[in-house]
């Protein structure tokens, strides 16, 4: 499943290149490794305290947890063990900032690490990037200091002074690490930022932020509030929960906030429609057409590591005394997905064409199964109606999401740890038998959330770190 023998040709190109400070992305202006001591930075204790609500926003997300996510901490141990610590700087660039410029890594275990170098991307990181040197493999320029950075041209404080960057309203401030370049060859990892920008969202200038930092959960929503106490009102102030689609990682924290917003996140990314007969009969062939459209997300989806996200849609037509009629995309007592049409995400491959799902032995893309902003791809699942079915047929179809396949977290972390999945849509139909009097045929068909409600999906969520 994943490959621990690393191309010796890539080793020794990867040590030129990282000997030599090259890379596809230029960072020759960018902050480097090892510029300024921890000390410079400071403790987001210092913020909260006129920032409080800010800070309640973000305490707990994936932002918080950039270095501590457990998923994180075991996935490069094995790509630093994988390529002899060629991309411990490249991956702690984004997970752990502060820690990289201040030359806290290697080691790649975090012995040398200091407290706040493993407070993730925290206020005082993101607030001196001064400036970057573009996108992509994180080429942020940082001045540590009493300066602080943000959106506003007219904000004043008593604690530090405060500047105005038009790079904290654009979409290029997140691609800095919402965009991913293979370190060695050149090999987009994570394309975040690209999909956006050559999407109609990136076309007609609606950034990340829009989004991700609103009230809003597919498009903008003013958040009326101040950015400190003592600030002036505002129209808006930019949420720093900043959530994406992770459900997984949050919870292990206590932050069943996050989560839950994640969740209704995924369930507002995408629309599901089905089409099925209203009658059959048996020994006829039924097809049940579904439609899928990324109807909400500015960028591909899935996005992000893509290669080990997952999504599928999930069918069960079922008899009127629950006989199994047919079945797709199911989970089996392992928790691996079973006769899914697609698994729609991006297959990598490595040197030697093999599927791999670790990005860093990774040169090239095999396939990429996911669908675009406003795409619609369609799925046929075709069976033979057998002869002793009990009318009426329930169709049940679900679209689902996880974050990672089961049998790579069962690795890296162990049996005892599910990765939750998380219905993004559903949608029911009945089939009736033909000699039903159109009038006793109740139109049962419910899209949306219609099999189980999004608030239960939520609470059956929870119960996602023991194996059943």
């Amino acid at each position: 499943m994943r490959g621990t023998i690393f191309n010796y040709t890539l080793f020794f190109v990867a040590a030129l290149f990282l000997l030599s400070g090259c890379s596809p992305v230029s960072a020759a202006e960018a902050t480097e490794f090892g510029e300024f001591s921890a000390e410079d930075f400071a403790y987001e204790s210092k913020c909260r305290q006129c920032h409080a609500i800010i800070y309640s926003d973000w305490e707990g997300t994936m932002h918080f947890n950039a270095y501590l996510d457990p998923f994180y901490l075991e996935e490069v141990k094995v790509a630093s063990n994988d390529t002899d610590g060629l991309v411990d700087e490249f991956c702690s660039r984004c997970h752990t900032p502060i820690g990289v410029v201040s030359g806290e890594i290697p080691p790649i275990d975090g012995s040398e690490m200091s407290d706040i170098s493993k407070l993730g991307v925290q206020c005082d990181f993101c607030h001196v990037v001064s400036g970057s040197n573009g996108t992509g493999n994180a080429p942020f320029i940082v001045s540590p200091g009493d300066t602080k950075w943000g959106p506003f041209d007219d904000s004043r404080s008593t604690y530090h002074d405060s500047e105005y960057l038009e790079l904290y309203t654009q979409a290029e401030y997140c691609g800095m690490c919402h965009q991913v370049i293979h370190p060695v060859n050149g090999l987009v990892i994570d394309d975040t930022y690209s999909t956006w920008k050559d999407s109609h969202y990136g076309e007609e200038n609606v950034v990340c932020q829009d989004c991700h930092m609103t009230e809003g959960i597919t498009e903008f929503e003013a958040n009326p509030g101040r950015a400190g106490s003592g600030a002036p009102k505002r129209d808006h102030i930019s949420s720093h929960d900043i959530v994406g689609g992770n459900a997984f990682i949050p919870p292990m924290f206590g932050a069943d906030n996050i989560a839950e917003m994640a969740v209704e996140r995924l369930q507002k990314a995408a629309t599901l429609e089905i089409s099925a007969p209203e009658i059959a009969k048996t020994g006829e062939e039924i097809t049940i057409k579904a439609n899928i459209t990324n109807s909400g997300a500015g960028h591909y989806i899935p996005t992000g590591v893509s290669e080990i996200r997952q999504i599928w849609l999930e069918v069960h037509v079922t008899d009127r005394g629950g006989k199994e009629i047919y079945s797709a995309g199911a989970l089996d007592e392992n928790m691996n997905i079973v006769s899914a049409k697609m698994i729609y995400n991006n297959v990598l491959g490595d040197s030697e064409g093999n599927v791999t799902l670790s990005f860093w032995l990774a040169d090239r893309v095999l396939e990429d199964n996911r669908i675009a902003p406003e795409e619609t791809v369609t799925e046929e699942h075709t069976f033979t109606l057998p002869e002793d079915v009990e009318y009426p047929l329930s169709v049940e179809t679900s679209l689902n999401y996880r974050s990672a396949p089961q049998d790579l977290i069962d690795h890296l972390l162990g049996e005892e740890t599910q990765v939750p999945v998380i219905s993004m849509n559903e949608v029911s139909s009945t089939i009736y038998d033909p000699a039903t009097p159109p009038e006793e045929r109740s139109e049962e068909s419910t899209p949306g959330f219609g099999i189980v409600p999004a608030t239960m999906a939520i609470i059956l969520m929870m119960y996602v770190f023991k194996r059943k």
